[in-house]
């Protein structure tokens, strides 16, 4: 903070100038005042004095008219060059006042107004944290210094859950939740915090988090992992197999978390054996969808266009949300081409198409390389997701 206060000041003792300059000025002009009221003097002296000596007939009406024009002349001799008299005086307390007011009142109002916390927490989050404390106190000052800031208020959540500080872990999520609304992962985490906060016993307030997440999205993997951690604290052996057999389908193959989350069902899996029940047989899952799509060019189109120019490949729901599903990106250059379109290339983990039961292919020429606009376009008929079929599709159409 060093170097900003050496600006601060710098910028203060500009200001100031514009205060002081003013008065070393006054004090100049008075100088010139006093100088020019003494030449006067000495004037009215030099006058008086000649008309003494014409009274006593000493000097005659000529000699008296030559000294009094030969004083006149030493007068303007003396007092040219001088500016005009200025109004302002030395010693006026107002200009000094507020010298003195303007630093004091720079201050209050920078501290009552400013930033200088979040300048401070700006530099200390460019270095790396030594501890856990110490990152824990540095996030406590963010959502201090900035409390409607939701993603500081999550991480802050986050890190109270790895030091286990559930309550205040609940505490801080809730805080997320008003401030960025009831999204299912934010409802998760709450939950979670909420149970180990209450000693793991399941409640109302528990129930109704997970439920109002899992129904906003079936996948929500924190609510999940719950779900099972509590039917297996309650023996429910099954419900924590299912609840976590599902956890486990949404995690990438190479998550570290899957190694512990396959040795719970299989302890799960084991004591519900030993007590005498049987494991159900999970549903099959739902194949994963693979389209297989064909694309090139009209013959009238190709000396329309340059081999750099993108071209975007991609599948969307024929009822659905408009983004697309699931996409690839070639260049002219590379027409005719064969891709395929699957879950495994999903822009979003929730928008797959498998979850789709129909579905449109399309392909996109754009010079800007911009995927929701271009010049050319080919738009196929609708089809199921689960078709395996190849597909032809042609870029024939302006694209408008």
């Amino acid at each position: 903070m060093i170097d900003f206060w050496l600006a601060a000041g710098l910028l203060l003792l500009v200001a100031l100038s514009f205060l002081l300059i003013p008065v070393l000025r006054g004090r100049r002009a008075q100088l010139e005042e006093d100088r020019t009221a003494l030449n006067v003097a000495l004037y009215q002296e030099r006058v008086a004095e000649l008309q003494t000596q014409q009274e006593e007939g000493v000097l005659d009406a000529a000699q008296m008219d030559t000294g009094r024009a030969e004083a006149a002349r030493e007068l303007l001799a003396d007092t040219e060059g001088v500016e005009a008299l200025r109004v302002s005086r030395l010693g006026k307390p107002l200009p000094l006042l507020a010298a003195l007011l303007v630093p004091v009142l720079g201050l209050g109002l920078y501290l009552h107004f400013g930033a200088s916390d979040k300048v401070e927490l700006t530099r200390e989050f460019a270095q790396a944290p030594q501890s856990m404390e110490e990152m824990t106190r540095r996030l406590e000052r963010a959502v201090a210094a900035q409390p409607d800031s939701a993603e500081g208020l999550y991480f802050l959540g986050r890190t109270y859950m790895a030091q286990d500080r559930p309550d205040d872990a609940a505490k801080i999520f809730e805080r997320t939740v008003n401030l960025a609304g009831r999204q299912p992962e934010l409802l998760g985490q709450w939950a979670q915090a909420q149970y180990f906060a209450d000693g793991k016993r399941w409640s109302d307030k528990v129930q109704a988090l997970t439920d109002e997440a899992l129904k906003a999205d079936p996948k929500e993997v924190t609510s999940l992992g719950l779900l099972g951690i509590a039917a297996f604290e309650g023996q429910r052996y099954q419900d924590a197999i299912n609840y976590w057999n599902r956890l486990l389908a949404q995690l990438p193959p190479d998550d570290n978390s899957r190694e512990a989350l396959q040795g719970g069902i299989t302890r799960a899996t084991e004591k519900l054996q030993a007590s005498g029940g049987k494991v159900a047989e999970a549903p099959a899952a739902k194949a994963a969808a693979r389209l297989k799509v064909t694309v090139d060019l009209a013959p009238g189109l190709k000396d329309k266009v340059q081999p750099g120019d993108s071209v975007f490949i991609f599948a969307r729901a024929t009822s659905g949300p408009p983004a697309p599903l699931a996409a690839k990106r070639l260049t002219v250059a590379d027409l005719p081409a064969t891709v395929e379109l699957g879950d495994a290339d999903a822009m979003m983990p929730q928008l797959k198409l498998s979850n789709f039961p129909e579905v449109q292919l399309v392909a996109r020429v754009s010079r800007a390389g911009q995927p929701t606009a271009g010049e050319w376009i080919g738009r196929g008929q609708p089809l199921a997701s689960s078709t395996t079929a190849p597909q032809q599709l042609t870029i024939d159409s302006p694209d408008k």
